[in-house]
């Protein structure tokens, strides 16, 4: 090849100062579905919120911050002041945040010895893990209901086989009461804090197996044998040397199931007290509702999304200040 073919192809290849590079079909494609399907929705719904309630009627686009101001003070602020809403997304986040710890920390041990079997049980209880998220939360819920129904679930069977009984006698099943989960005559789980957030975590305990799996199977073996043979016990490897190395996606495992169970509906429905409610349930009612407000529905949700967004970007704060940890 000649000095002047192998200076053309040098050339060529190197990119000209100033040049546009045009977008190919593939990125415009991406771009598009992007724009269409997560950024215009949200802009429709951040524009309704502005929007005005006509009473016997729909509602009109419009520009008015009435319903962030019945939203955070009330409609008849500032002759009175009810904080109802404000109520109901801190039980979102109440919800959300016990039910994703719990689903994690329970998730955490079960994963951890899944690991350290065979290929093929791994394998076995993955395909079965995947497999459970096929089902709906309307066919989870109406289980946990038959379960924990007053006449043919849990309390029925507590009752028959003397625990009532022995929990009155013990004073226990006073204490119960004063947690909302006794009425004077049996043991019950409807509606309560207690089985909403059971049925929370088992919504998306498969979720958190599913997400702490490749951090744990990727676990150096090596590490938690040294530290085993120089007479650490169980929970001192743990703590000190599976912990420390998982870190990172316990957090994010944690977060994906907290912004995850934010907007949960049919759960919050059946199991939480009407004074209890969460906000997805109020937005469902505001804009499918008797109400027929969505305006009001969709300020609820914008309230909602930036809390998640709020909470995620603590959440991206704590994993760098943990990365940042040698």
């Amino acid at each position: 090849m000649s000095s002047i073919d192998a200076s053309a192809i040098v050339q060529r290849d190197v990119p000209v100062k100033g040049s546009r590079r045009f977008p190919t079909p593939t990125q415009i494609v991406l771009w598009t579905l992007v724009l269409a399907l997560c950024v215009v929705p949200f802009v429709l719904v951040l524009v309704i919120s502005f929007g005005e309630k006509i009473e016997g009627a729909s509602w009109v686009f419009g520009f008015t911050g009435a319903n962030y101001q019945r939203f955070f003070v009330g409609a008849s602020w500032p002759e009175t002041t009810t904080f109802l809403y404000l109520n109901r997304l801190y039980y979102s986040v109440f919800y959300a945040v016990i039910a994703s710890v719990l689903a994690v920390m329970t998730a955490f041990p079960f994963t951890y010895f899944m690991t350290r079997m065979s290929r093929a049980a791994q394998s076995r209880w993955l395909v079965f893990l995947l497999a459970t998220l096929s089902l709906s939360e309307v066919f989870i819920v109406m289980g946990w209901d038959i379960l924990l129904s007053n006449r043919s679930g849990l309390p029925m069977v507590l009752r028959e086989t003397g625990v009532t009984d022995w929990l009155k006698q013990t004073g226990w099943f006073d204490v119960l009461r004063e947690w909302g989960m006794a009425n004077p005559r049996n043991v019950k789980f409807k509606t309560s804090v207690f089985a909403t957030v059971l049925t929370m975590s088992y919504l998306v305990w498969p979720y958190a197996v599913i997400l702490l799996y490749p951090a744990l199977s990727r676990l150096d073996q090596s590490t938690v044998e040294a530290a085993r043979t120089m007479g650490a016990g169980p929970w001192t490897v743990v703590r000190t040397v599976v912990l420390p190395t998982v870190r990172l996606p316990l957090i994010g495992t944690l977060f994906l199931l907290f912004v995850f169970l934010l907007g949960i509906y049919v759960s919050v429905t059946v199991f939480a007290e009407p004074a209890k409610q969460t906000l997805a349930v109020s937005v469902y009612e505001s804009v499918r509702g008797a109400t027929l407000n969505a305006p009001f529905g969709a300020a609820q949700a914008v309230i909602l999304l930036v809390t998640g967004g709020v909470c995620l970007w603590l959440g991206q704060v704590l994993v760098s200040r943990n990365r940042a940890k040698p």
